[in-house]
């Protein structure tokens, strides 16, 4: 009885678990092609659906329900949590049959809104006065929300919530202000309004997408009213539209500038195309490719195609000028491969490129001023066991002055590092064998000088010459007496060239022929040189106790002596004569102009002497914690000159004194030069080109330079104040960096610069009786009125014609969230002026600009 018993309860256990386990397993899922019948209707089984009290959690100081209506009141201190939602106001009622959660903000007696309703979503905080949010659909209507993104925030009159990604908003304020943000002020400094804006938010990034929007500051409408404008809040690129600049130029009209497009090209590229127009027909597209490779390298082009429009079609005062500008860079990393290196830096303009220049820019920082434009591309290859470096080289350089332009296509150097022609024994190199070192090397260059229009034609390839040189020097030295060194030296050139000329006297047209020959030709030249130089040592010492203790000399003597055979003579064949048209027997090379240049000519047996000087004196000095400070008189003084033994007149050459020293704890700067010619020059009346006598001792001043340079600044004349320690009242919201003493005046380091640079020259030769000179002074510098004023500028005054050359006043103010430029250019040939509006934030650095610029006609009135 008890088995049977045992046996039965053990079966229905085994039944009740197996049914379990059934119970707990996932119903699969049916084909598609499943009887539709295998549950009927009538079995299925229908929940009923949960009321909204079951799913949300409220909470308040007072709450009440009105069973007729379905609806639950919460009073002071309420909060619903719905989901991923918790809102937080001091009123929310809930509608259960119209699932509509409605909250307000605290009010005053009045009637305003005193404290927001906060409303907690997926992390993000939007504060409101009044919210709505309709639990079915998930949509929701907020007043006056608050809603912060990135950098900035939103405020907006109505804000209607299609879904979690997309939100519309009405009359809509955008702004970047920290202090706003932080609540630190209760107006933002700027803002941009917007009657309708989109903000569109996606799982990695966001964005806002608005119509026509106005930028406002301090509350004050701008001009800046642009037609639409997105703003991606990604830290990933993405593509969009450029915003443009406008204003206006008195010779090329209203304008839009910067217009463009920005596209990412993957993770290395990226492109930006802008454009620039102009009411009276001027145009400018301004194309611009970035890359970059991490380790490898780096680099950009760009380009601007344009063309200049000025004056009144059918007015004398007309003009239409096309315009380019092709620019590339590229920069290799020095880890990507040290024995292979490649660089370029290509600038090609057209020649009235600056002249008619579409972008102020150019003439704010000068290079409307340039007179040359070099391009260069350079490859470079090294090998770690030959001691050979290759280098290669193509070249560009344009002179917009002369309108004509040198091209180097190809040009390469192939060098051969310095070696020890002797090896040492012992591993010490001593004499003059052992020390004799060899450095040569070969040099191929093509070279053609050519204007705009002859470029790359058949005139040009015409004119291209071709030149091999190979150079070679030998140099050792010895000591020679224990403080005497010895220096012995050789240098060898040997040249190739396809072009040589032939000169003749045409008497039917009256001049000198010049004839070029096809061919290759070269020659060679050698020159030896010998010298011995020591240094010697003098000090004086004053008494002691004396301000000065002593000034200490040090020169460094050396005479050489250099050989060159002359060259010029006939069994050289270097050098021919044609008759003038006087009939005097007229010398020249065949060589003359030509690409590896030309021979030396008359013999060299010259004595060259060099005499440097460096002088130094110690003063007594309680600054310095020795008590004893160096000053420097003299850094350099040299003297140098030759004596030619081998020459038939004038044996002495110019007498050139260099000197350079600084003053004041090396700020201030000078460098100074002398030339003197040691014979005397006469000037015939009449005649304007002297004639350089034999009558020795004269040394007249051939030429006289003086640079100097001193920057000045507010450390040097004081000390920084610590104010912090001074004063214990510091500023607040936009006064942080004031202090303020017990009579509340307001206290800065006020930081202050000025750069002084002088320049004299003056150059008289035998050719003019006229000597030329040149005197300018400079300054630039920049003071900070306020923390927050800082005016800068530049000048040059030309002391001989009395004149301002370039000048430029800058102004620049700093806002709590964006700052404003104005540049001004009052003189010169091109004025112009540059306002510009930036904001701080990254997002809108390079989105937002208001820039108003004048005209670039020359002489035109300001």
């Amino acid at each position: 009885m008890v088995k049977t018993v045992s046996k039965n309860i053990l079966q229905i256990l085994i039944i009740l678990i197996f049914n379990n386990f059934l119970a707990q397993q996932k119903p699969e899922k049916l084909p598609e092609n499943a009887v539709n019948d295998t549950i009927s209707k009538k079995d299925t089984i229908v929940l009923k659906k949960e009321p909204l009290e079951s799913v949300l959690q409220t909470k308040a100081d007072y709450q009440r329900r009105d069973f007729q209506k379905k609806m639950v009141y919460l009073n002071k201190n309420a909060q619903v949590k719905y989901q991923d939602m918790q809102i937080d106001a001091d009123y929310i009622s809930i509608d259960e049959q119209k699932h509509l959660m409605y909250a307000r903000g605290k009010q005053d007696s009045l009637g305003k809104i005193i404290e927001p309703v906060i409303t907690t979503q997926a992390g993000k905080k939007y504060e409101t006065t009044e919210f709505q949010y309709n639990t079915l659909t998930r949509q929701a209507i907020a007043y006056n929300a608050r809603t912060e993104e990135s950098e900035g925030v939103i405020t907006a009159n109505k804000t209607k919530k299609y879904n979690d990604s997309i939100f519309a908003m009405s009359r809509a304020d955008y702004t970047t202000d920290d202090y706003y943000i932080k609540k630190k002020d209760t107006a933002a400094d700027y803002f941009l309004r917007a009657r309708y804006l989109k903000l569109v938010k996606t799982k990695n990034k966001s964005s806002i997408v608005s119509g026509p929007i106005q930028m406002y500051i301090e509350q004050v409408p701008t001009p800046l009213i642009m037609p639409f404008a997105i703003l991606p809040f990604s830290s990933k690129r993405s593509a969009g539209i450029l915003i443009p600049s406008f204003g206006e130029r008195q010779d090329v009209g209203f304008f839009l500038n910067s217009l463009g497009y920005y596209q990412p090209i993957g993770e290395h590229f990226d492109l930006k195309i802008l454009s620039d127009i102009y009411t009276k027909g001027s145009w400018n597209l301004r194309p611009e490719m970035n890359y970059i490779k991490k380790y490898r390298y780096s680099g950009n082009f760009s380009a601007d195609i344009g063309t200049m429009v000025r004056g009144i079609k059918g007015l004398d005062n007309y003009s239409k000028t096309g315009t380019y500008r092709i620019a590339w860079r590229h920069t290799q990393d020095s880890k990507a491969n040290p024995f292979l290196t490649f660089s370029a830096s290509v600038d090609i303009v057209s020649t009235k490129f600056y002249n008619n220049t579409l972008n102020n820019n150019y003439i704010l920082n000068q290079n409307v001023l340039n007179t040359q434009q070099n391009s260069t591309v350079t490859i470079t290859k090294r090998f770690l066991k030959l001691p050979v470096t290759i280098t290669g080289t193509a070249s560009y350089s344009q002179n917009f002055a002369t309108g004509l332009s040198d091209l180097r296509l190809p040009q390469m150097n192939v060098a051969i590092n310095q070696f020890y022609l002797f090896k040492s024994k012992t591993g010490v190199r001593a004499g003059l064998l052992e020390n004799l070192t060899v450095n040569t090397g070969v040099n191929l260059s093509n070279f053609v000088q050519t204007n705009e229009g002859e470029l790359f034609k058949a005139a040009m390839w015409d004119k291209l010459q071709t030149g091999v040189k190979n150079n070679i020097a030998l140099g050792t030295n010895t000591t020679v007496a224990k403080y005497f060194t010895f220096s012995l030296g050789a240098n060898i050139d040997n040249a190739l060239t396809t072009k040589t000329i032939n000169k003749f006297y045409d008497p039917l047209q009256n001049k000198v022929i010049t004839e070029t020959n096809k061919g290759i030709s070269g020659y060679s030249t050698f020159s030896t040189t010998a010298s011995i130089q020591t240094t010697l040592y003098g000090q004086a010492n004053f008494k002691k106790g004396s301000a000065i203790e002593a000034i200490r000399h040090m020169m460094t003597p050396s005479i050489g002596f250099t050989y060159s055979p002359d060259f010029g003579g006939s069994g050289y064949g270097y050098f021919k004569n044609y008759y003038d048209a006087n009939g005097a027997l007229t010398p020249y090379s065949i060589f003359e102009g030509g690409i590896i240049g030309s021979p030396t000519t008359g013999l060299v047996g010259a004595l060259g002497f060099n005499i440097g000087n460096n002088l130094e004196m110690k003063v007594r000095s309680k600054s310095d914690s020795t008590g004893v400070k160096k000053i420097k008189i003299f850094e350099s003084l040299n003297l140098t000159g030759n004596y030619n033994f081998a020459a038939k007149d004038h044996p002495f050459s110019i007498i050139t004194i260099t000197g350079q020293s600084s003053f004041f704890n090396n700020k201030l700067s000078l460098n100074t030069s002398l030339s003197l010619d040691p014979y005397k020059i006469i000037f015939l009346p009449g005649q304007d080109a002297g004639i350089r006598t034999e009558q020795f001792g004269y040394f007249s001043v051939q030429g006289f330079n003086v640079q100097m340079s001193y920057p000045l600044s507010s450390e040097i004349f004081g000390e920084k104040t610590d104010y912090a320690k001074k004063y214990k009242t510091k500023g607040e919201v936009r006064n942080e960096n004031y202090y303020f003493d017990d009579d509340n005046y307001a206290h800065f380091n006020q930081a202050w610069t000025l750069n002084v640079n002088a320049n004299y020259a003056y150059t008289k030769s035998s050719a003019s009786r006229t000597p030329t000179k040149l005197a300018s002074v400079g300054l630039d510098g920049s003071i900070k009125l306020t923390p927050y004023w800082n005016i800068n500028g530049s000048t040059h005054y030309d002391m001989v014609t009395q004149k301002l050359a370039y000048t430029r006043i800058g102004f620049a103010r700093d806002q709590r969230s964006f700052t404003i430029n104005f540049n001004w250019v009052p003189f010169g040939q091109y004025k112009v002026y540059d306002f510009f509006i930036g904001i701080k934030a990254n997002i809108l650095s390079d989105a937002l600009k208001y820039k108003d610029r004048s005209f670039t006609q020359p002489n035109a009135p300001f």
